[in-house]
Parts: C-alpha cells; structure tokens; sequence
C-alpha cells in the first residue's frame, strides 16, 4: 500500500476540538495563545481553537522579522481578522540584533543558529502572554516535522498542547480545506522565514506528500526499505536520509534524559 488512509475530517475536527476543550479545562486556563505565522499549520491550529474555547478566550501573536515574506506577515493578521480574535503584531528584529550585538559570536552555522534563536525570540514572547493572561500555549507542530525533527527544539518545538501534532501534513491540508481556511494559505508553499527564499520542502529534501508516505510505510515495521522504495518509486538513499532524521532528531521530541543514581548497600 502506497498511499495515506484518508482522513475522516468530521471526526478528526471533533476529537481535536474536545481535546482542546478538555486540556484547558484541566489546566483551569482561562483560553489559549497562538503564534500566527500566516502558514497552514498555525492557521488551522488558530481555527480549531477558536472553535473550541470561543473568540474571546484566544489571543494570536503575528512576530514577523526581515526575512518573513510580507505574504506570511499579511495572512498572519488577516487570520486573526477573520476569526475575530484579539491578536498583537510585534516585530523580533530589536531583540535579535540585541542578542546578536551581546553574544558578539560568529560560526560557520550562522545562518541556522541565527534561525534557530529566531524561533526560540518568538517562543519567549508568546509564553510571556500566556503566563501573564493565564493561558496554555499551543503549538502548532504536525507529525510529519515532529517526527523528522523539522522544528527548533525549545522554539517552535515548545508548547503545553499540540492539537495538530498526530496530523501527518498532507491530513492538514485535507482538514484546512474542510474547515475552510483561505485558499491562498493552503496554496502557498509551506516555509518557515527563518532566512530568505527559504521553503520547508526544499530543505526536508522532498515533497510532503512522498515524506508523509514513507513515514507511513516506515511506522509498518513488517515493511522493508526495498519495498517502500518500490512501493514509492523512490530511491533508497532518500528513505535512508529521512530514516536518518527520524533517528538522529528523536532526542528533540524526549523529556532530557538523566543517568540512574547509584546506591551503595550497607
């Protein structure tokens, strides 16, 4: 089998509202804050939780820097527009540079540390409102990323609740068009505006929809590599190389590990 199960839409958006529902009510917060990056994943995210806990109890923060597109900057607000929400647009770059002009370092990883503390800056600012409103943070990771570790850990990576988070990429977009997100959001190519002309397909290596597929077939333990790669058309060096991710990035998605204490017997 080559191909994701199809997503029940109606149940799905049932399940995941009243997990968000019964979240908050254990935590007894008072609503929910969403960072608002005007992609498909915070943009389905702020949808379902607007559904769940009502306009007034979710507050979206849209934190563009100089190398979010301006398209991301607009959409991220229009959401919030169009859901009615009370939202706070606030820009990252003074704090950066701050950092930058502090930490005084320079590496050959600039550009992906620098995007790394981009996502951790926007992270800080949406937990500061959570704690100071009394409300849980959601995140807005899918499983595709998360299981491949494409989020910055302790950035993005960093919420109380992921109600998208068992959503594999290609059930976003199915679960976006049904709740009837713009189009012009679903359209777009997924990215992340850490540096520019960046796109998340382009730097994963491949298209979601063969990523989501080998993730499937590799979660079928029964399932070799020779046969998803026949099953896919695909090489085994790209199997391989998202295999490699999975292991490599497992740590990012554990509690840190700590060694067993030892106890001396008297």
């Amino acid at each position: 089998m080559n191909e994701l199960p199809k997503l029940d839409t109606k149940t799905t958006k049932e399940s995941i509202i009243k997990f968000i529902q019964d979240k908050v009510s254990e935590a007894n917060a008072k609503g929910l804050v969403v960072g608002l990056s005007g992609g498909i994943d915070s943009t389905l995210t702020a949808y379902l939780a607007t559904e769940a806990v009502g306009k007034e109890n979710v507050f979206g923060i849209v934190m563009p820097s100089t190398t979010t597109p301006t398209e991301d900057k607009i959409h991220g607000t229009d959401i919030a527009k169009i859901l009615d929400i009370d939202y706070k647009e606030m820009a990252i770059d003074s704090v950066l540079n701050e950092f930058l002009y502090v930490t005084q370092y320079k590496t050959e990883n600039e550009q992906l540390a620098i995007g790394n503390l981009k996502a951790r800056i926007r992270m800080s600012i949406i937990y500061y409102y959570a704690n100071s409103k009394g409300y849980l943070v959601s995140g807005t990771g899918n499983k595709s990323e998360i299981v491949i570790g494409y989020f910055t850990k302790h950035g993005d990576g960093a919420c109380d609740i992921e109600p998208i988070g068992d959503l594999y990429k290609t059930d976003v977009f199915e679960l976006a068009k049904y709740m009837g997100v713009p189009e012009e959001i679903i359209n777009k190519p997924p990215r992340a505006g850490l540096w520019n002309n960046q796109t998340d397909e382009d730097e994963i290596g491949m298209t979601y929809e063969n990523l989501d597929k080998i993730l499937y077939q590799y979660n079928d333990k029964e399932t070799s590599k020779d046969e998803i790669a026949k099953n896919l058309d695909i090489s085994i060096d790209e199997i391989d190389m998202i295999i490699n991710k999975v292991k490599r990035n497992a740590h990012k998605s554990k509690v840190p590990e700590s060694p067993e204490k030892t106890v001396m017997v008297i």
